[in-house]
């Protein structure tokens, strides 16, 4: 997951910062207060209280970093209170698929503060498409509980540092301002002390973490950020993020007697994803013979029984899903590897296309998603997912990352295995 995520970054910060001249980036602050977390430090305070803290984002909340750290401080600085987390993190994917997932990942469990962190994995996503996904999780969470406290925190990487460097928020942190100052969110951006460490030279953005006198002594003074320019390690690029929250605690801890319900009545952009909603592939209609996979018993769908709602392994030639709906952006969630195949999609009776279920990187299997249509009327629309018996050169595919095939038994089948359907809308009969 970390090769594909540096990848992706790298690629992200070559389209941001050639789009960087063409929006305006905001000034780079540690934190802006904006509305605090008032309900949060309320019930923190409350003898008893079982406090509830959600962790929405990439690869970076999902390492036992900064979500580790920041809820151990919270157990210790509040000792009255029971803290549990929702550790909702999912690597390599941003707001888009956060959107569609908060509802079942996050809301689902009830959390009492959300902390968003969707910035690095957006690097290369369009600001008009970025406020329009984090508004509808802004838009989502506080419809399921006004009272729900959000944060916005955004991390940074060698690839994506530039404007850092200069004094700006990256392109997509940029974009998330205006959600969050909209709606009165904090944000926290916690590399401001990488950036001053790198400005002055002291800082190693990529290194293995030095164990022996020998490693020690070639890195010196310098601080060892992270072992791929990406991924903080555990105990130093975390720890500066995490001492960026605990810093800016005070600035957020607004006084407040009573809970307050955060109000969302108007919208930053009315094509925002509030209405984005995660469907079980279950839903739609299946080919006959096809039977959904027994989450709990199933040894493959098990493992993703607690991101997929349901998985259909569609591993014959010609089976298919159909399904109508009604609304403006459609695209299927799916688990792709070794054994992906290629699927016909077939929008409103148009010419089908063609979507493969593996990539350069896919020497494992990992969850992903494919888009089957955006920005459409909106109206009803029909969809048909079937699998072809198009052969695929996977050695060449993963060749394109220097990846080989290891067990020619594991790249032989032709499959498309998804679990749900994301839609800005609702299935109709």
């Amino acid at each position: 997951m970390r090769l594909l995520f540096s990848a992706l970054a790298l690629c992200a910060a070559v389209l941001g910062r050639a789009a960087d001249k063409e929006y305006p980036l905001v000034d780079a602050q540690e934190v802006r207060a904006r509305g605090g977390l008032p309900n949060f430090f309320l019930k923190a305070q409350t003898t008893g209280a079982e406090v509830k803290v959600g962790y929405l984002g990439g690869s970076i909340t999902a390492q036992n970093g900064w979500r580790v750290q920041t809820l151990a401080h919270f157990k210790k600085a509040y000792p009255q209170s029971t803290f549990t987390e929702i550790n909702a993190a999912i690597g390599g994917t941003g707001s888009g698929l956060g959107s569609f997932r908060v509802q079942q990942d996050v809301l689902s469990k009830g959390p009492d503060l959300l902390f968003v962190e969707f910035a690095v994995n957006d690097g290369g996503a369009e600001p008009r498409d970025i406020i329009r996904w984090m508004e509808g999780i802004v838009r989502q969470t506080w419809k399921a509980n006004p009272k729900t406290d959000i944060c916005f925190v955004y991390t940074l990487t060698e690839a994506l540092s530039p404007a850092m460097l200069e004094g700006k928020l990256q392109r997509s942190a940029s974009a998330m301002e205006k959600v969050a100052d909209f709606y009165g969110i904090p944000s926290i951006t916690l590399g401001m002390e990488v950036a001053k460490l790198a400005k002055s030279g002291k800082l190693l953005w990529r290194a293995p973490w030095p164990k022996t006198d020998e490693e020690k002594k070639a890195v010196g003074d310098k601080f060892v950020f992270a072992p791929d320019g990406v991924h903080p390690h555990e105990w130093s690029g975390h720890v500066l993020y995490t001492q960026a929250i605990v810093r800016s605690l005070p600035a957020l801890a607004i006084a407040n007697n009573a809970a307050t319900a955060h109000v969302s009545n108007l919208a930053l952009d009315p094509a925002n994803f509030e209405r984005a909603t995660l469907v079980p592939i279950t839903a739609a209609k299946l080919s006959a013979g096809l039977v959904p996979a027994d989450m709990a018993t199933d040894a493959f769908a098990k493992n993703w029984s607690k991101r997929l709602p349901a998985m259909v392994r569609l591993t014959q030639p010609g089976q298919a899903i159909e399904f109508k709906f009604k609304g403006t952006h459609c695209e299927a969630y799916d688990v792709i590897g070794p054994a992906g195949g290629k699927v016909a999609v077939t929008l409103d009776g148009g010419k089908p296309s063609v979507v493969q279920r593996i990539d350069a990187y896919c020497t494992y299997d990992r969850l992903s998603t494919f888009v089957i249509a955006r920005d459409l009327p909106d109206a009803v629309h029909s969809v048909r997912l079937e699998l072809l018996a198009d052969p695929i050169d996977k050695a060449a595919v993963l060749a394109k990352n220097k990846n080989k095939i290891d067990k020619p038994e594991r790249f032989a089948p032709l499959e498309f295995r998804p679990g749900g359907l994301l839609l800005v809308g609702e299935l109709v009969p």
